[in-house]
């Protein structure tokens, strides 16, 4: 992960790298259903909804150790459509990463705030736990060129890789972490993901040059 501590500079209408991980390097995902929670978070806070509509109510299902009931979490959401453009993302075992478009100067601190307090709220209560999760203040870079732009996705995308012992050529597997690369290469984008902001900037056979593009050896630096 890059070694950058915080973002130094909030501009509207920048291009920011955005990761955090576990305190003390430990798992923000434990299964399957950690990372569907954290997804859905992630969806009702960039999905455009009625303006009356204040409550989104978040579902989720788990298998609770003790009582082994299903808990159902109603929370007041603020929405940050319009306001933050994801790109990119890939979570991994005990961080994240993201790739976004900020349109209002502070928008991207008030909507990780936001993501990271109600994931914790979420683990601490199933893991029976109490205390931060995150390894503080989330961490961040500026992008200054879109040569960057282009490798900081690869980066991203690549990231599964790095924790692969599968030997073969972009096995499948290496890439079954959850992340946006199928989004980059299908046709099946998430209305709150935005991979057409990089994928426009590519020229014809777009997708099929971006797959080959992430998955070559070598990258330039993402810093």
């Amino acid at each position: 992960m890059p070694k950058k501590n915080s973002v130094k500079k909030y501009v509207s209408g920048g291009f920011y790298h955005l990761y955090n991980r576990g305190v003390n390097k430990t798992k923000i995902f434990l299964d399957n259903e950690d990372y569907g929670v954290f997804l859905k978070y992630l969806s009702a806070l960039l999905t455009e909804v009625n303006h009356d509509q204040l409550n989104f109510q978040i579902k989720s299902m788990f298998l609770a150790k003790t009582t082994k009931s299903k808990l159902i979490r109603e929370v007041k959401i603020k929405n940050f459509f319009k306001e933050i453009f994801l790109i990119s993302y890939c979570l991994m075992p005990n961080h994240f990463h993201f790739l976004i478009k900020q349109n209002s100067k502070m928008s991207m601190a008030s909507f990780l705030k936001s993501l990271s307090t109600r994931y914790v709220m979420y683990f601490n209560k199933k893991y029976k736990r109490v205390g931060p999760l995150f390894e503080g203040k989330y961490k961040g870079v500026l992008i200054k060129s879109s040569e960057q732009l282009l490798y900081v996705t690869k980066y991203i995308h690549r990231n599964p890789l790095e924790m692969s012992s599968i030997e073969g050529p972009f096995s499948k597997k290496k890439f079954k972490q959850p992340s946006s690369y199928k989004n980059f290469i299908e046709l099946n984008s998430k209305t709150w993901l935005h991979p057409e902001l990089i994928i426009d900037n590519v020229k014809k056979s777009a997708r099929t040059s971006y797959k080959k593009f992430v998955e070559e050896e070598g990258s330039d630096p993402v810093k």
